[in-house]
């Protein structure tokens, strides 16, 4: 009588902690996070797929937002909770009514982004004066203005031509430009040609091109503790990838989808990007690293407020909610 008495008392245990468990899921309210059609952010279906996301007490929605102008306006109004973009854009939507932390890096560009140039230029100084193509506003122009800027140039020494990252790769091919600021296939398309050659990639800058998770300081103070979980469903899904490459490019191609869908093209790409793990993270975003996340924003900030795009008052380490990461 005492055993089946003690059997009852358990199971009333465990009827009462699994309705508690199920009471907790069903509780957690839905965290919505917005990215564009990129390799860098497969990982986050890999979370999806594997319950990383689940096991970490988060109700996720991935949604696809292509335009960082319907994405980031959308996350400060607050119809989204983060938002996935680069570091260097994140800047041009910071305002002091709705200011913005960085919370984690998910992958930067290792040699995915670059410039094919004719073959008399040999080097970044020799752009001077010439047909320069790349897409104002976006990444390709904060890559080229960074380089420049080492160069001892500005954008206004150059000759520039507005246009996608795709027409500026096929116009250095067609040679209607001197130079293209561009990424796959495109690099590869014009350093096959003739007359063109692989001037410089990202591989020179690491941490230069970075997807950054963002939310807006408000969010941050009201979910902090589910942006923390979410960082350890990424780490976890970094490492899942690590053990699985095939199957994650497979994961990873379905969910990310577009371009993108099928897992060769997915694996090729990715090739040209890292994926930032916990270790590379702890070391990106701590704020005493000037070589990390700070001399990105530090680049950022000035080119932008040079060009007049931007005036930020606030001190590039008060912007990383650099305590996600520990």
């Amino acid at each position: 009588m005492k055993r089946f008495l003690s059997k009852l008392c358990l199971s009333g245990v465990a009827l009462m902690t699994a309705a508690s468990l199920s009471s907790t899921a069903s509780a957690a309210e839905e965290l919505t996070i917005a990215h564009s059609t990129w390799v860098g952010y497969g990982p986050l279906y890999i979370a999806q797929e594997e319950g990383f996301f689940e096991d970490e007490g988060l109700d996720v929605k991935l949604v696809i937002m292509e335009d960082v102008k319907t994405r980031m306006p959308a996350l400060a109004a607050g119809r989204i909770d983060v938002a996935v973009t680069t570091i260097d854009t994140v800047l041009g939507f910071y305002t002091p009514e709705h200011p913005l932390s960085y919370l984690f890096a998910l992958d930067d560009s290792r040699g995915g982004d670059g410039i094919v140039a004719n073959q008399d230029i040999k080097s970044v100084a020799d752009l001077k004066g010439k047909n320069v193509a790349f897409t104002e506003g976006s990444v390709s122009q904060f890559f080229l203005s960074v380089l420049l800027k080492d160069a001892g140039m500005k954008l206004s020494d150059i000759n520039a031509m507005n246009m996608s990252a795709g027409d500026a790769g096929a116009a250095f091919v067609a040679k209607r430009v001197d130079a293209a600021v561009t990424w796959e296939p495109w690099l590869t398309r014009g350093q096959d040609t003739e007359h063109g050659h692989l001037l410089v990639d990202s591989t020179k800058t690491p941490g230069l091109i970075t997807d950054i998770m963002v939310t807006t300081n408000e969010t941050l103070e009201k979910r902090r503790p589910e942006m923390e979980a979410l960082y350890r469903a990424w780490t976890k899904a970094i490492a899942w990838q690590k053990e699985n490459e095939e199957a994650a490019d497979v994961i990873m191609a379905k969910g990310v989808g577009g371009w993108l869908e099928d897992p060769a093209v997915f694996a090729e790409t990715r090739a040209g990007i890292a994926f930032y793990d916990d270790a590379m993270n702890k070391k990106f975003m701590d704020t005493s690293n000037t070589d990390g996340i700070l001399g990105t924003i530090a680049n950022a900030k000035e080119l932008g407020e040079e060009a007049g795009l931007f005036t930020i008052d606030a001190e590039p380490a008060s912007l990383i909610a650099a305590d996600i990461v520990k």
